[in-house]
């Protein structure tokens, strides 16, 4: 099965009007403190202008989860992708009251993570897991960083695998983890902001793997 693509960050009217033409399957909207943080008004009109059949996905970082359901029973997100340190008792919270997809995001680095780790959040109804750099700074995410594709850990849940994907790598990527999506920021951006060409370059990269 050939893994899908989310162009996450997105903050203008024409970073819309590039996926509407892109057709990736899953966009982002950032809702924690970052260069791409967007709000919530920002957010929902940027949301009225999006193709159906593209899924929004809202990034939290350690959010009240009042935010999280509130913006999912508005419409402006339809997936809630966790950044923090979400726990998974609040994964259930978010699932018993808004009852949207999950995605839990696991920051891969030296740490090794125990497979009761992974199954706890499954069972609290999480539905998938992304897995992203772990930076010695403490980033959550964009930060242009690869890391060792061969320390994903094997998990119970299909994963999106993110970090420093480009379209000089994804093919690779793709190949070597064979994840189920593909999440892309800074790898289809120039000086910063999204740029159509790369975003249409890298599509099709992925699309012909």
């Amino acid at each position: 099965m050939k893994s899908k693509i989310k162009i996450c960050g997105l903050t203008r009217e024409c970073d819309i009007d590039y996926v509407n033409e892109a057709g990736p399957e899953y966009l982002g909207f950032v809702f924690a403190g970052s260069r791409r943080q967007i709000d919530e008004a920002g957010a929902a009109r940027l949301k009225s202008r999006t193709k159906s059949g593209i899924a929004a996905v809202g990034v939290f970082v350690n959010a009240p989860a009042e935010q999280v359901i509130r913006l999912m029973e508005n419409g402006i997100i339809d997936i809630v992708q966790l950044h923090g340190q979400e726990t998974p008792s609040y994964v259930e919270e978010i699932k018993r009251r808004a009852n949207g997809p999950v995605i839990k995001a696991i920051r891969v680095g030296e740490e090794e993570y125990p497979s009761a780790f992974f199954e706890e959040y499954a069972n609290a109804g999480a539905d998938y897991f992304l897995f992203d750099s772990g930076t010695s700074g403490g980033g959550y995410g964009g930060t242009g960083v690869v890391f060792d594709w061969n320390r994903i850990p094997k998990t119970p849940l299909p994963y999106f695998l993110a970090g420093g994907l480009h379209a000089k790598n994804i093919g690779t990527a793709i190949s070597h983890a064979q994840p189920y999506a593909v999440d892309i920021s800074s790898g289809v951006e120039t000086n910063g902001v999204k740029d159509r060409d790369k975003i249409l370059e890298i599509i099709r990269r992925v699309r012909d793997v």
